[in-house]
């Protein structure tokens, strides 16, 4: 048996030297979260929330779509593959969970209010979200975007967020929803961020919450999180700086844009520079646990049937868009955006879905193929479609009709840090 012939001081040596990397790794690069990242974010005015705020949105969304030939006709119109199978499958969910996550808007779309009333609609909020969880009306992910912390609304922003959770509570027993999300907009510094972390941590003191259980969204809308004035990229940083409780950062692009100097004309999502700045944030997020969503399109599926075709197949291209760039979630602002949502993202898993899963197949069953996958391979595999099983795109029979995998294998796959032989 052949001798090592590096000694044993050198080895020592270099555990020492790489003993920060692997600390370093370990904290705060941790991989993929296995919690579910909603495929849209819906906001509505904070005080526009009722308990059937859910199902009537699914209800609209049908309406509106059954009004221009239905869901059939208008993925067919939309040049997208088996358009009844996944018109059956969109009205499924438009039915079942029209909103993965919605947001209570006290920021733009709420806009600036006299205290008391905002005050009373903040405690509002909180007691309606504690009882639509409680009667199973709510949505899986639900929360408020309460105002920035720069200096003209941040005592508003923190008393609100403050009325709100503390409602929130006492409506619900003491006990916080497990899809509770809380969104921190137009951040410029990282600075921000740890005051969010502060204000968390006394959160947390003073209702008897277990440490870290506040996490929070931020919102990247302005230039300075993507280049600083020392040079630097605040929005990695920002990350790191929030000590865990970072769960997603979202695109902004209206604020954005106009930070900018673009014209309102051009302002969108495919814009060079949102794509820029969008890539910048997916390089932050990367190997970190923290999502990434995409923005919204102002552009809105009303009026007249032209004007409704073109903001159906603009909305449907955007969402086929972000999602080809790696960015599983955006923003819905309408109830009939959500058929476009759905068509366009259900199309999205299940074009990719059948080469995807004779991939996994033959990979954990080592299978001879013309196609040599690798682990990190097999890992993107299976989140694809993971995540299209997640959002209904793609049902669990036929998954595993076609990959002989178990649906438990499939998320031990997916959500692995490093896959190794045993998963296979």
């Amino acid at each position: 048996m052949a001798e090592f012939s590096i000694p044993a001081e050198t080895s020592a040596r270099i555990e020492s030297e790489l003993a920060a990397t692997d600390e370093l790794l370990a904290a705060a690069y941790p991989g993929e979260r296995a919690e579910r990242q909603p495929v849209h974010t819906v906001y509505v005015p904070a005080d526009s929330f009722t308990l059937d705020l859910a199902s009537r949105w699914g209800a609209e969304a049908l309406a509106a779509v059954k009004e221009h030939g239905g869901l059939e006709q208008l993925a067919a119109s939309l040049g997208l593959r088996e358009p009844a199978q996944l018109a059956e499958l969109v009205r499924r969910k438009l039915e079942s969970e029209p909103i993965e996550d919605l947001r209570l808007d006290f920021e733009d779309g709420y806009g600036h209010r006299p205290d008391a009333e905002e005050d009373a609609a903040a405690e509002s909020a909180g007691r309606l979200v504690a009882e639509a969880v409680a009667a199973g009306t709510a949505p899986p992910f639900i929360g408020i975007r309460f105002k920035c912390f720069e200096a003209p609304t941040r005592a508003r922003g923190l008393r609100t967020l403050d009325l709100f959770l503390g409602s929130l509570l006492e409506h619900a027993g003491g006990v916080l929803p497990d899809g509770l999300v809380l969104t921190l907009p137009k951040v410029s510094t990282v600075a921000q961020v740890r005051a969010m972390v502060i204000v968390c941590e006394e959160l947390e003191h003073v209702h008897g919450l277990a440490a870290g259980r506040l996490r929070f969204e931020v919102q990247m809308e302005t230039p300075q999180l993507i280049l600083a004035a020392d040079g630097t990229v605040p929005v990695a940083q920002l990350i790191h700086a929030g000590a865990g409780r970072v769960s997603s950062l979202h695109y902004g692009t209206y604020d954005y844009s106009a930070s900018l100097g673009i014209a309102a004309a051009y302002q969108s999502m495919e814009h060079p520079a949102a794509d820029y700045a969008k890539s910048v944030m997916q390089v932050a997020v990367a190997g970190t646990g923290v999502h990434l969503s995409d923005g919204s399109t102002n552009i809105l599926p009303l009026g007249d049937a032209e004007n409704v075709a073109v903001a159906w197949a603009l909305h449907a291209r955007l969402v086929r868009r972000h999602l080809e760039r790696g960015i599983y979630q955006g923003w819905d602002l309408h109830a009939a955006q959500l058929p476009t949502r759905f068509l366009a993202t259900y199309a999205f898993y299940r074009d990719g879905f059948e080469a995807a899963a004779t991939r996994l197949k033959n990979y954990v069953h080592r299978i001879p193929s013309a196609i040599m996958d690798e682990p990190a391979t097999a890992r993107a595999l299976a989140r694809f479609i993971h995540r299209g099983l997640v959002c209904g795109a793609v049902e669990e029979a036929e998954f595993i009709r076609l990959a002989d995998v178990s649906p438990a294998q499939l998320a031990a796959l997916a959500h692995s840090h490093t896959t190794t032989e045993d998963q296979r």
